[in-house]
């Protein structure tokens, strides 16, 4: 038992420094925040292979980290809490799926999901007087769908990109992405 939680929280930290390395490799960039990156990824897939407390837990030390060293857009304590601490928290819902056959992908969907109603929240409220009078071509008239055009473009982006990378590692590495090699042998 005390090897599996050293397991754990060795993985944690590791995917955890994986998840801020991946994030500063970006391939696209939102002018007041948020961008295309892979950093989700290592996220999902340790609280699919540990569940949603431990998901929780490394979703929450990622956020740490975004505000420490990702030179975060921010213009408030509330945006701090909302756009960071909390959006990157509620990726560890993808440990909900933890031993489903297809729980990564499903994971990946919702701890997705998760994160851009957070940020679809923030953005409607805290950012909401940043919104232009046009975005994407469109007059703006409501911060709601401001926040929903803004935050979806690139998280949805996102998601679609670990479901790739995951569909890709899906069949090579199986047992990992389940979570198999954690359960125990009979």
């Amino acid at each position: 038992m005390k090897e599996k939680k050293v397991q754990m929280l060795c993985e944690g930290a590791i995917f955890v420094a994986l998840a801020q390395v991946l994030s500063m490799i970006k391939i696209w960039e939102m002018p007041w925040g948020g961008s295309i990156t892979l950093g989700m990824l290592p996220i999902f897939l340790f609280a699919v292979r540990w569940g949603f407390k431990w998901g929780l837990v490394s979703g929450f030390a990622y956020g740490v980290l975004q505000v420490m060293f990702d030179g975060g857009f921010a213009i408030s304590w509330q945006s701090i809490i909302g756009d960071y601490l909390l959006a990157f928290t509620v990726l560890g819902v993808a440990g909900l799926c933890k031993g489903k056959e297809k729980g990564i992908f499903w994971g990946t969907i919702l701890g997705s999901a998760a994160r851009f109603l957070v940020h679809l929240i923030v953005g409607a409220t805290v950012w909401a007087m940043y919104m232009p009078d046009e975005f994407f071509g469109m007059t703006m008239t409501s911060p709601w769908i401001y926040s929903f055009l803004y935050n979806g473009f690139y998280m949805v982006i996102d998601m679609i990109l670990c479901l790739v990378v995951f569909g890709i590692l899906y069949k090579p590495m199986h047992k990992y992405l389940t979570g198999a090699d954690l359960r125990k042998k009979t």
